[in-house]
């Protein structure tokens, strides 16, 4: 009889005993992840998706969280062209016909149509902070932009970030419900601008976060956070402790809050990560032996019930996917 990956991850996900600690770990597809625009240039999407089913097919992971590059876009030309508060005037909702929803929605049937009986599949979304990132020439230093729209008018801010939360909880809905995904896999981070304290994060980005994850909750239970540290990015965990998720991702080998520090911080939730995701990480370079005691090293600290074990972020393009099977064995 094969093995129920679906059941044993949503178990997971609830906190119940498990037969074994699932594992799960995602890449990149497409070359440029950001800067690609599926919407303009739908080749992507089917490059996407065969890059996505030959790793399900191939590897058989334990879940996984369906990759989005391509479109990380917000196809709305106010938005991509703004550079100050006032440029945002007259912002809308997209219309519900909108490409950057019914693309979205027919791209994840077509994995769940394939593959949703036989294991969970988790959407990735951004939070609107993250989407106003994208949109700037450099996507990855572009704190200082977020910053300065608050900072020009806070209340004004809050609105403009409340109509792009809108639209990624009804494209999180949407996901659930029409396309039949698992749950949302929500990616946010504290702003890394001098000053910007959690007082402000509360009166400006956490009522559109808080809006996606609460509609998400509503739809299914199965939605993951990730508080995202990618290229060294620092947060303050503590800012999300009562975001509703069933499960929380974080970068543990750059915060350095290990799994079981997390399980507390986050009320026993399920927790999810552990192993570093560089060029430089045990899950990269080391060797079976070293991949097999650092899987042992995460499961002694947080044992074996509400851990779904995987990485700070996404692994490198090139990694040997063999790799992954090593911590499965090991954490059996």
């Amino acid at each position: 009889m094969a093995e129920d990956k679906k059941a044993l991850v949503l178990a997971a996900l609830e906190g119940k005993p498990v037969d074994r600690v699932p594992v799960g770990f995602w890449f990149h597809f497409l070359d440029d992840e950001v800067k690609s625009d599926a919407f303009r240039a739908p080749e992507l999407t089917e490059k996407l998706l065969a890059g996505e089913r030959e790793y399900i097919e191939t590897s058989q992971p334990d879940f996984v969280k369906i990759m989005t590059d391509g479109f990380f876009p917000y196809p709305n030309p106010q938005v991509a062209n703004a550079r100050s508060l006032r440029d945002f005037d007259g912002l809308a909702p997209l219309p519900d016909d909108s490409p950057w929803f019914t693309r979205q929605v027919a791209y994840a049937k077509e994995l769940t149509s394939r593959y949703g009986d036989e294991i969970a599949l988790f959407y990735n979304l951004f939070c609107a902070g993250t989407i106003l990132k994208f949109m700037q020439p450099d996507p990855l230093h572009s704190d200082g932009f977020l910053a300065s729209l608050i900072e020009e008018d806070a209340a004004r801010a809050r609105e403009v970030l409340g109509i792009i939360s809108g639209d990624v909880a009804k494209l999180a809905r949407r996901l659930i419900e029409e396309a039949g995904v698992t749950g949302i896999y929500f990616s946010l981070q504290n702003p890394n601008a001098k000053g910007f304290a959690k007082e402000l994060y509360e009166k400006t980005l956490a009522p559109g976060e808080r809006q996606v994850l609460e509609t998400a909750q509503a739809a299914s239970p199965y939605n993951i956070l990730h508080i995202c540290g990618y290229d060294g990015h620092r947060n303050d965990l503590s800012w999300y402790a009562d975001y509703p998720a069933a499960a929380v991702n974080w970068a543990v080998t750059v915060e350095g809050v290990s799994l079981s520090e997390g399980q507390k911080l986050f009320g026993g939730r399920t927790v999810l990560g552990g192993f570093g995701n560089l060029a430089s990480s045990v899950l990269y370079r080391g060797t079976r032996e070293d991949v097999t005691a650092e899987t042992q090293r995460l499961l002694a600290g947080a044992g074996r019930q509400g851990v779904i074990l995987g990485a700070d972020c996404t692994v490198p393009r090139d990694i040997d996917r063999e790799r992954f099977d090593w911590v499965r064995d090991a954490a059996r």
